[in-house]
Formats: C-alpha cells, structure tokens, sequence
C-alpha cells in the first residue's frame, strides 16, 4: 500500500474512492480537507469480500485508534445509494452487492455510498469549484463521460439513484455509435476518448504529413508505420495554439459538442455553475470557449439567468472529498 501523510490535529471522517484500477482512502475533516490518505491497486475479477476486508485494513492503516465518525464511498457502476448496493459494475462484474453493509459490518461504523461520479460531484459542491453556489452541476470528461448534479445544496441521483447519465443524451441523431447501444452520445463527442479518436483520425487522414502534431508527439514523417497509440489528444490544443489547421479543426469539433451537451445541462437544470472536471480541462481556453458558446446559445439567450462554467478544483482528491462528503453532510 501506498500511503500519504501529513500534519493532523483531528480527524473527522474517511472518504473512500473506489475505481477501476485503484482504491484511494483518506481521513478528511469537516472542512474537507485530507490529512492522511493510503491506496492501494484493484485487481480485476476481484470478489466484493476480499475488496472489503483490504478496504478494512487499510482503514486500520489510517486511523488505528478508529477515531472517525463515519465512513462515506464512491463507487462506479449503478449504485442505489438509498440502500447501500452496487447493483452493477462492468469493471469487476459486481452484481446486487451490499457495500455499504458489507464495509459496516468490517469496521463497525455508518457507512454510505453513491456513484463516485456523483460523490466527485458534490465534493467540487461542498469544497471546490462550487461552494459559492447552491446549485450546481459536474461533467467529468474521461473514458466516458460522467454527470453530477447538486440542487438546492443537495445531491440529486434520480429513481433508484439510477440519473444524471448525462454522457448518453444523443446529442447528434444516427450519430457515432455509443457503448450504451445508442447513436450519437454526448459520450462519444466530448470524452476524452473522443478527443483522442478524433485526433488519430485526423493525423491518418494527414496524407503528407504535414500536420505540426507529428512533430509534437515524436513521430518519424518519413517512417512508412507508427505506433498509433502514440497519438494522443495532447496535441491537440498545443497545435491548435500555434496555428496548425489540421489540429484547429479537431479542437474546434470538440469544443462544440461539449460546448452543445453542456448548454443542453444548463437548459434542463438550470444550475448556477456547470463545473468541468477531468484532464482535458487543464486546456486553459477549453472553460472560455465553452462559456461563450453557452451564454449565446442557453434558453433565453445573454440576457437570461447566466450559468458559469467553471473547472474543478479538487483534482485527484474530488473522490475522496466527495465520498466523505456524503457522510459530513449528515
């Protein structure tokens, strides 16, 4: 295990951030901050039972005097945080688990859970990019892409906490086909999955090679192969910076269809702010663009009730914040 600390005065609460490949756990204080954190790797095809007993020993790791309230989870997957299961998760094949329950029972304190989407969600709420506000919205712009939504201070899930699967609204009709089984996903435009595809697409179809992203990535023009995978959305922007054409046309697409699922959010919502989250976002235009396009295109046009569009501040710790959050709101 992988273990971070720092000075503490006092511990609160312990945030755990379940994910495909790792779990992170950290003791946080109401003012959600982490004090002391430990991670440790996920391995696939991993039974809920031996994930639970390493979650409790890495909570005994963290705190060996036990003194925390409670404990809050983020978890991907369908996640009916009402009564505390994972009803599905493709990554581990997780079926109808009782998490909370099954990590109450090994630690003997309160648990509760929601989609770690949703917890990043009101992390950013509750102690980053959106304190200010009482209603806001989270897109996480990764593999996929994931929503969050605060209203009036309280995170909204939907029935069965089932909602807010924002990433598969169609936001082009016969579009590009989506995982999900439909066409046209907000998903498969704006994830950074997309960014990438697209810009693999566009230095293929680049003939004579004369895009300057060829040169950004390393990549040998005269070779007669190369490693695809080397070409990365990185480029993208920093191309599109300086002027390229090839690399523009691919950052303006992108920035339109998330600019187009961001502003179809604010319509539906309403929220104050829409905070974007995720990697892609350390673009320092990506917010102002997108801002732009929202405030010409949002119901009602400029002179309506604005929305900002801003980016999340929490980073690699929104998981953890937001887990505990859902236990230091209670």
């Amino acid at each position: 295990m992988e273990k971070i600390m720092s000075s503490k005065n006092f511990l609160h609460y312990i945030g755990i951030d379940i994910g495909g490949t790792s779990v992170k756990l950290g003791l946080v204080t109401a003012g959600g901050k982490i004090v002391e954190q430990i991670s440790f790797k996920t391995h696939g095809a991993r039974e809920p039972e031996a994930l639970v007993n390493q979650i409790a020993q890495a909570i005994k790791e963290l705190s060996p005097e036990n003194d925390f309230v409670a404990i809050g989870v983020g978890c991907p997957g369908a996640v009916n945080s009402k009564d505390g299961i994972v009803e599905y998760w493709s990554n581990l094949q997780w079926h109808n688990v009782p998490l909370a329950s099954m990590i109450a029972n090994a630690t003997g304190k309160s648990v509760k859970i929601a989609n770690d989407a949703n917890v990043a969600a009101l992390g950013e709420h509750k102690f980053g990019a959106g304190k200010d506000y009482t209603d806001t919205a989270m897109i996480t712009l990764g593999t996929g892409v994931g929503g969050g939504f605060v209203v009036d201070g309280k995170l909204f899930e939907g029935y069965r906490s089932m909602g807010t699967e924002v990433g598969h609204m169609v936001i082009r009709e016969n579009g590009i086909q989506c995982t999900c089984g439909r066409r046209g996903c907000f998903e498969v435009y704006a994830s950074a999955t997309a960014l990438i595809r697209e810009t693999r697409a566009a230095m293929q179809n680049d003939k004579n090679k004369e895009s300057m992203m060829w040169d950004y990535l390393g990549l040998d023009k005269t070779a007669q192969t190369y490693d695809v995978h080397k070409i990365d959305g990185r480029a993208t922007f920093a191309c599109a910076k300086q002027g390229d054409i090839i690399a523009m046309q691919v950052a303006d697409a992108y920035i339109k269809s998330l600019a187009e699922g961001v502003t179809n959010v604010v319509n539906i919502f309403r929220s104050q702010a829409v905070i974007l989250g995720g990697g892609v976002c350390n673009e320092k235009t990506l917010a102002k663009r997108v801002q732009e396009y929202v405030d010409k295109f949002r119901y009602g046009g400029a002179n309506s009730l604005p929305t900002k569009v801003l980016i999340a501040k929490l980073g690699n710790d929104a998981g953890i914040i937001g887990a505990a959050s859902l236990v230091i709101e209670n």
